[in-house]
């Protein structure tokens, strides 16, 4: 199995260099029925837009295959089996995997999932209330009852697709839409 640890390392400075924010890297077996394919994903961002472009993905994941291979020349071998590389933005409804999209997202609902039982919960769906930096902790509102949620328990975590987060998404990048060209029909 990869160490996932040792892939940010080396993943992160050649985001940085782009001038993107890295997100979040997963490395999984499959994703479709039947599929044995190994995958390593990474989600970036650009922080002024919150999004990548084609391009910002083509960029980011040409850095890391580079860097991949050079440290594999060298000796040290990040993954052993083949994988697929997978370069993307993370999206509308984004995974939020830092403590600051927690805080930049709050007033908007998640799910949230965790390593362990909180209480007698380990899943939480409502409206983020925010996010508490001394205590570490994430407030959500779920069924009318507000939970602190320690950080360190968050497994996984995603925002909801809402319209109210449709219209307070920033815009997504429109170069090039000046340039569609409509066909007339005869």
């Amino acid at each position: 199995m990869a160490d996932i640890a040792r892939i940010t390392e080396i993943v992160e400075p050649e985001a940085k260099a782009l001038g993107f924010d890295l997100v979040r890297v997963r490395y999984f077996k499959g994703g479709e029925i039947g599929d044995e394919e190994h995958t390593l994903q990474i989600m970036a961002e650009r922080p002024e837009t919150g999004q990548l472009v084609i391009e910002d993905c083509a960029a980011l994941s040409h850095r890391i295959s580079d860097r991949i291979d050079a440290l594999e020349e060298a000796g040290e071998v990040l993954i052993e089996e083949a994988y697929r590389l997978e370069v993307s933005s993370p999206g509308i409804d984004r995974p939020l995997t830092r403590r600051k999209d927690f805080a930049a997202w709050t007033g908007h609902e998640a799910r949230i999932e965790l390593s362990e039982l909180l209480g007698e919960r380990k899943r939480f769906r409502g409206d983020l209330k925010g996010f508490d930096e001394a205590a570490d902790t994430i407030s959500i509102e779920d069924d009318g009852e507000t939970y602190q949620v320690p950080f360190a328990l968050v497994a996984n975590a995603k925002l909801v697709l809402t319209d109210r987060l449709i219209a307070a998404s920033r815009p997504l990048d429109t170069s090039g839409a000046d340039e569609i060209l409509e066909e007339q029909e005869d």
